[in-house]
């Protein structure tokens, strides 16, 4: 929606409007969270009366859809205002200035963050990382228009404009653009592949030597488990279901992470080719692309590629007119969950449902979406399947490390002179990749986004591989002005945020760690508080009930070890310092009685 319909129109929800869209996917439960996307984006939140009506035209308990609204970010069951701006709050964001390019707009719109303006119009807040790191700060208006290279000039203008009411549609164009910045290309994103080739190069060899050619290759996947896809397709195929899924993981919302972006942007055809090689390898006829929601101002191209697709014959029936080999692919767009990243939890809100995750096993390969044997691969992993098809496993193989083969996408973002995608063999040095995105004075690298490995200066000579130093794709680079502590401070207060709140451990876990750093920013801490920020990463380490509890202190583990002394500067005491002033907390009641005298206040222990 351009600037969204007046609260007066939110009160009720014509019953003609619920139907249609209930008509248009069928009335298929497992399309919830589309059909709650597409409802708030008509209306512009999620009424009550609303979820009740979707409940029961879909057959599903109010309490369900309501928990699923409840828990997407994107989604809201209260109104946010016609204008909704969440700035990204990466830490990259944050080192570029968007806490107080957010407290300028704020100022300049009359608005308390986190508020909606008493006119209803208009809500400012902080979000996740939203994919942007190489042209940030960031935000997004109404969770659909990205706009990016943020200043105080474009800030302004951007309040006038709300305050104008100025539909988001009649922006400054130049304000959306979405820079790609490829500064180094390799054989993923240097090749120009001709829509349907590599389709054709599998047929030509059939899926029991496609199978040869990916265990040649040994590729592992991109998106941060390295898990052998020929194994994982191989069970896949193998597995007894009434129908197999190919599923595309375009869900990267690990913090510093962009490749996929790119890759969906120029390459989509790549992309839809390797899922299609994928469903010819497991035997899939349905395919599905997961895009994270903040990559909603991609849907529409995306949507045209596949239909330009379905015109070829590349799609639908008889694909290059192969009887039997039939295959489409639709697109599922998420609402704001970290979690969802994760392949089990993924499935979930493919089904409708909370992004919750699985009890693993079984695995997704052989009970999936459905219950049924689903693939599920990341964006690059199917680009990099594309051109295996093509070339062969013996190509992909001599590239990079016997094991870790081919190419890695690289997301490089911070202090540098050159953000953007990096692509290189595996095996590429930490040193070679700070020097040619131009880094100076480099005291850290967190490979891998917040749940990935910070290195200090002394190990940029360790290598990007499984074997060494594995990646999802992210590469953020801090310089020696930078507080490492406010670094993992920052990322403690991702993984609080984006914790889904099933486990105990992950969801009071992450809450203390925050606490916990809170009180040493404050100047409060002591020895013992970070003796409890190291107990909480081995308690999450065993206990929690998926990865992202697990990885939540990784970055904290590694500054505390590597960068102590930015810890240790906030320290009071060595033994406790209480997380509160008690004598301050009585300032009230002392005011109160119009007592000052010193049997008024607490003493202070020496």
């Amino acid at each position: 929606m351009a600037s969204g319909p007046g609260l007066a129109q939110l009160a009720d929800v014509p019953g003609d409007a619920i139907n249609s869209l209930l008509a248009r996917h069928r009335g298929n439960p497992h399309a919830l969270v589309q059909i709650l996307r597409e409802a708030q984006a008509q209306h512009g939140w999620l009424p009550r009366a609303m979820l009740a009506d979707l409940a029961d035209g879909l057959g599903l308990t109010l309490a369900h859809v309501e928990g699923v609204a409840t828990f997407y970010r994107f989604f809201h069951t209260r109104p946010v205002g016609e204008y909704r701006v969440l700035f990204s709050d990466n830490i990259t964001d944050r080192m570029l200035g968007n806490v107080s390019l957010l407290t300028d707009l704020c100022q300049r719109l009359g608005v308390e963050r986190g508020q909606v303006r008493a006119d209803g119009r208009v809500s400012v807040d902080f979000c996740s990382c939203t994919g942007m790191c190489d042209q940030g700060p960031s935000l997004l208006i109404n969770h659909h228009q990205v706009v990016t290279r943020l200043d105080a000039a474009r800030v302004a203008t951007l309040a006038e404009l709300i305050e104008a009411s100025v539909p988001v549609a009649d922006w400054p164009m130049d304000w959306s653009r979405v820079n790609d910045h490829v500064r180094r290309a390799d054989v993923l994103l240097a090749t120009s592949l001709h829509p349907g080739e590599a389709i054709a190069a599998a047929l030509a060899r059939g899926v029991p030597a496609l199978f040869d050619e990916m265990k040649r290759s040994n590729l592992r996947g991109r998106g941060g488990a390295g898990f052998v896809t020929a194994m994982k397709w191989q069970l896949c195929r193998d597995a007894k279901g009434s129908e197999h899924y190919m599923v595309c993981n375009a869900d990267e919302g690990e913090p510093g992470t962009f490749k996929d972006r790119v890759l969906l942007s120029r390459h989509p055809d790549m992309v839809f080719e390797g899922m299609t090689i994928g469903a010819l390898a497991i035997g899939a006829r349905h395919g599905m692309l997961y895009l994270r929601g903040e990559y909603r101002y991609l849907l529409e191209p995306l949507l045209d590629a596949l239909q330009r697709r379905r015109d070829a014959h590349l799609l639908g029936t008889s694909i290059q007119g192969q009887p039997g080999f039939d295959f489409d692919i639709e697109i599922h767009v998420g609402a704001g969950a970290y979690v969802c990243g994760e392949e089990s939890s993924l499935i979930e809100s493919l089904e409708g449902k909370r992004g919750t995750p699985r009890i693993r096993p079984p695995f997704p390969a052989e009970n999936g979406y459905l219950g049924q044997p689903t693939a599920v691969d990341n964006v690059e992993t199917l680009c990099a399947a594309t051109h295996i098809a093509l070339q062969g496993g013996t190509w992909w193989a001599a590239i990079g490390t016997p094991k870790s083969t081919g190419t890695s996408v690289h997301s490089v973002s911070g202090d540098c002179d050159r953000p953007g995608i990096y692509e290189y063999p595996l095996g590429t040095s930490i040193d070679r990749i700070l020097e040619d995105c131009g880094a100076h004075d480099t005291q850290a690298v967190q490979v891998g986004g917040p749940s990935g490995k910070c290195l200090s200066a002394l190990e940029f000579g360790r290598r990007i591989a499984f074997e060494d130093v594995p990646t999802a794709g992210a590469f953020m680079v801090f310089d020696r002005s930078r507080d490492m502590f406010e670094v993992a401070r920052n990322y403690a207060g991702f993984f609080a945020e984006e914790s889904c709140g099933f486990c105990t451990p992950c969801r009071v876990g992450t809450a203390l760690v925050v606490k916990t750093m809170d009180k040493l920013a404050a100047g409060r801490g002591s020895r013992r508080d970070v003796e409890v920020l190291s107990g909480l990463d081995s308690l999450m380490h065993g206990t929690t009930h998926c990865g992202l509890g697990g990885a939540a202190c990784n970055a904290l583990h590694d500054t505390i070890v590597k960068f102590r002394p930015a810890y240790e500067r906030r320290l009071q005491s060595l033994r406790f310092e209480p997380a509160f002033d008690l004598d301050a907390e009585l300032a009230d009641e002392r005011r109160l009685t119009g007592r000052d005298d010193a049997a008024a206040h607490l003493e202070t222990p020496s």
